[in-house]
């Protein structure tokens, strides 16, 4: 059975000076965690996810109501901790859990139901989305700060690199990780106890799963999904582009 967690506790500090958790700010009259929760809904993979909430959580309460269950990250110490707070919920409950976005308003149905399908047809302990972008222009310019995924000459995920930490070489790689996952639910709660926060931002990253799964040598698998899919708002200037582009249907 696959559960799903969705991350919606973020302030949206970048959102302009409404108070607004990041989520409810709306696309074409709907917030954007509504699109992630009909998604998964209609994907016949969670009938009701789980949302981690966190900033005004009873605002996102408030709106939708009983068609999710809530855990509360009440500090902000990153994606790996806010899985974390839904772990009480989910562990011994699920044998595989999904975790996605809320501020991803363009994620299918049919791509949530084909990374679940990939993970469990192939029993991988790890199953990640990725995205190929023809290049870094235009709506695609927020993507050159995702992390790349280097793959090995045998053509799995070798490792990702940030950014940050990337050789030219590996910043013209075009496949990126756009934080869509599936985990094995009893090596998903074991490592993110090993999770640290000695980074930068002093959080804890779920991306840092993705070394170490490679690290650890589980299988780890990847399901192809399209650009705009893995677009993500993180200021107002790209919810005006995800308006345009989902008014003119571009996808």
């Amino acid at each position: 059975m696959i559960r799903t967690v969705i991350l919606a506790a973020g302030k949206g500090k970048r959102m302009g000076p409404s108070d607004l958790p990041k989520v409810l700010h709306e696309v074409l009259g709907k917030p954007m965690l509504w699109y992630v929760l009909e998604a998964v809904i209609a994907s016949g993979v969670d009938a009701k996810p789980v949302v981690v909430v966190g900033h005004l959580a009873e605002k996102v309460r408030d709106i939708f109501g009983d068609r999710c269950e809530y855990a509360l990250q009440t500090e902000t110490k990153g994606t790996g901790d806010a899985v974390r707070r839904a772990q009480a919920l989910l562990e011994g409950a699920a044998d595989d859990v999904m975790v996605l976005v809320g501020d991803q308003p363009f994620t299918t149905a049919a791509s949530v139901r084909r990374i679940a399908d990939t993970h469990l047809a192939s029993a991988a302990t790890l199953t990640i989305g990725t995205v190929t972008v023809p290049d870094y222009e235009g709506w695609r310019k927020p993507f050159a700060d995702f992390g790349r995924i280097v793959r090995g000459a045998d053509g799995t995920v070798a490792r990702i690199v940030e950014v940050k930490d990337a050789s030219p070489d590996v910043l013209a790689i075009r496949e990126i990780f756009p934080s869509f996952y599936c985990f094995k639910a009893d090596w998903l709660w074991k490592s993110l106890a090993t999770l640290t926060t000695d980074n930068a931002q002093g959080e804890y990253y779920l991306t840092a799963l993705l070394s170490k799964a490679i690290e650890d040598g589980v299988s780890v698998m990847t399901v192809p999904i399209a650009p705009e899919e893995a677009l993500g708002i993180n200021t107002l200037e790209q919810l005006e582009i995800a308006e345009r582009l989902m008014r003119e249907k571009k996808f």
